[in-house]
Parts: structure tokens; sequence; C-alpha cells
């Protein structure tokens, strides 16, 4: 699609099929494009890769961000595909094991990609980690498959290394940890260590004084990866290009700040720009004002939890979960999958989303979910 043959209406829009579903936020320059594609039945990885990207392709849309949650045994064939399908682009690819609910390979693959723009690769040691590109207003930095220099290191090391690593990656093209909006944190075996992550994110944040601006939005969540580190990680950052840019931190109606029990993170970061804004909403649970967990044992009312909590905040920045442009949902139990989707046909809900078995951050919780959602002037 050329720029002229760009249609002019900024309204969020929504194409599905069997499989997938594409968002498209229009702009005045740049279109982006989130793509959620799910295997249909019996289909390989490099199909579904090659299923993904064809959509894309079609629409002459460039990937910026890839994530893919899957068997990581099913990695070295999907890699393939994904790294064909990239060519001479070469975009980084986040590979988490997060199980699909069969014998399925993969639970689904999520790409941000744009139009109107050509993104630059970021590279470390000669592999990409980022994309960045330009839509007039502001500079968009996509990081991911953040992983340590040093693997042999205890967890929390290893973590303080991946925050470095962001910070010199945005260094490359003039930015900061000021302007971060957004982290996914991916942990093998969270449970033994999450409290670590936390002491080093809270103290890496305070060297660098990320406590005085923004402090990003977060998703800390179970998930091995193919090279067998204690965690990858993923950012999203933004800097004014000369043009109107808002980011701010959104409390949540329903739940205390994270801060208030250790956990460096704000529960959404809305971004502003000409024609759209994007409420981008953490990794959310079944958690009560007061802090502590609720809903114990009982994985219905934990879900109708929780996305009463997102819809909170998406309803103080006037959205509604129709505003979605994709959803990770994550259960700690594989037997439990149904629940999400029991949920949204009680309420005929039909969301964009990646249903996957991940462990949480406490064991007494059984299912979260992070979204973004997005409305366009």
């Amino acid at each position: 699609m050329s720029n002229a043959d760009r249609p002019t209406d900024r309204q969020l829009r929504r194409e599905s099929s069997s499989g997938s579903d594409l968002l498209i936020l229009p702009g005045p320059q740049v279109h982006e494009f989130d793509l959620t594609a799910r295997p249909l039945p019996r289909e390989s990885p490099e199909d579904t890769v090659r299923r993904c990207f064809a959509l894309l392709a079609a629409r002459e849309a460039a990937p910026v961000q890839v994530t893919v949650f899957g068997r990581v045994d099913a990695s070295e064939a999907g890699s393939q595909a994904l790294a064909a399908a990239a060519g001479a682009q070469r975009w980084p690819v986040t590979w988490v094991e997060g199980l699909p609910f069969d014998d399925a390979p993969l639970a689904g693959i999520h790409v941000h990609a744009v139009s109107g723009a050509v993104p630059e690769t970021l590279l470390v040691d000669g592999s990409p980690v980022g994309r960045v590109f330009s839509d007039g207003a502001a500079t968009h930095c996509y990081l991911g498959d953040l992983g340590p220099m040093a693997p042999s290191l205890p967890p929390a090391e290893q973590a303080t290394e991946v925050f470095e690593s962001l910070e010199a990656t945005l260094g490359q093209v003039g930015m900061d940890l000021s302007h971060v909006a957004r982290t996914w944190l991916y942990l093998d075996d969270i449970l033994s260590w999450y409290d670590d992550l936390n002491r080093a994110r809270t103290r890496f944040f305070h060297d660098r004084h990320v406590f005085d601006g923004i402090v990003p939005a977060s998703t800390g969540i179970a998930g091995r990866n193919p090279a067998g580190t204690a965690i990858r990680a993923q950012a999203l950052a933004l800097k004014s290009a000369g043009g109107a840019l808002s980011v701010q931190a959104l409390p949540s109606p329903l739940q205390c700040p994270a801060l208030q029990y250790g956990s460096s993170f704000s529960r959404a970061v809305e971004v502003g720009l000409p024609g759209s804004r994007r409420v981008l909403v953490s990794g959310t649970a079944s958690i009560a004002p007061s802090g502590e967990s609720v809903c114990l044992g009982d994985v219905d009312r934990q879900v109708a939890r929780t996305v009463e909590v997102v819809e909170a905040i998406l309803a103080s920045r006037g959205m509604t979960l129709d505003n979605t442009t994709r959803a990770y949902a994550y259960f700690k139990y594989a037997k439990d999958a149904s629940a999400f989707q029991r949920y949204c046909d009680g309420r005929g809900l039909a969301l964009p989303a990646i249903v996957a078995a991940m462990d949480v951050c406490r064991d007494d919780l059984l299912f979260e979910i992070e979204l973004d959602a997005a409305i366009g002037a």
C-alpha cells in the first residue's frame, strides 16, 4: 500500500480470520499493525510463520517486534522459518516457552509491525536486538531477545546484565532508561528468584534515577528460552522527534501501586501521539487493593477479577476491551486454560489473545493477563 493509498480514517480496525487477528491503527504518517497468529489444526511451526508473515507482506508492513510462545524443542525449526521470513531485514525474535494446551508446538505468534516507515535494525555483537523507526512525532525503539552476557552468573546478576544491555542498546539511538515505556521479563523458574529480580531491578532503577520519571509498565512471567539463560527481555522506548508525544504512568483504580509491595513497575502506561492513544497494561492478576492475592483456588473467579481490574484501567482512559490490540493470557496450569474461553464466551468477547501455560509470580495466582489497547482520533 503506497502512502497515497492510505486511508485518512484513523479509527482502530480489526481483520479476523481462522487462526489470526490483525489490528490496524492508522496514523498521520505511519500505520501500526498488531498481528496475533495461532496455529491451525495440524499446522507446522514453519507454516504458521509463513502464514503470519504473508499477511504482513501483503500490507507492506515491516515487523518491529516478534514474540513466539511455544515449546523450546520447536524453536530450531521455527527460528529457521522466521529467519527466512526476515531475509535481509533481520528482526530480533523473542522465543519463550509458553506451552500450548494441546499437542501443537506453538501457542501463538505476535508481531508488531509498521508501514510508512523503514525500521533500522540494532545489533549487539552482530545479533539483532532491536528495531527503531520514526513516525514524525516520535522515535520508537523496540528491543527484543535481550539476554545476559554471562549466563553462568546467578539469576539476579543475569538480570542486572540484561538491564545494562538494554541501557547500552538504547544509547545507540540517543535514548536512555528515561525513555522506556514498557518491559517484558521472561524468567526461567520464576518462583525461585522473583524476589531477587525485584531487588535487582529496584537497585538498578535507583542507580539510574528511573524513579524520578516514568516507571515503565512491565510483565514478569515464567518462560524458558532456547539460549538456556535465566532471563530474556523485551522493551519499548519512545523519544520525542519534535512532535506531540506524551507518556504517562497510569494508576489502577482497583489495585494499589506495585511499588507498594516491592515491584518496580507501573500498572499501566499511556502513550499519546498525534491521532492516537495507546494504553499498555502490565501483567495483571487477582490482587486486592491492599496487595494480597484474592480468589484463591478458584481459577474462574481469578479470571473474572483480573479482567475487571484491567477494564477499570481502560475505562479510566475512555476505552473498553473492544479497543484491545493484543493480549497474552497466562495460566499456571494447562488444565485451567478453558477458563479464559469460558469467560470470554459468557461475555461475548473475542479478544486477539494468545493463551499459554506459564507460571505466574506468586504460587497462589492461577492466571495473569497483559494487553495493549488503542484508540484513534
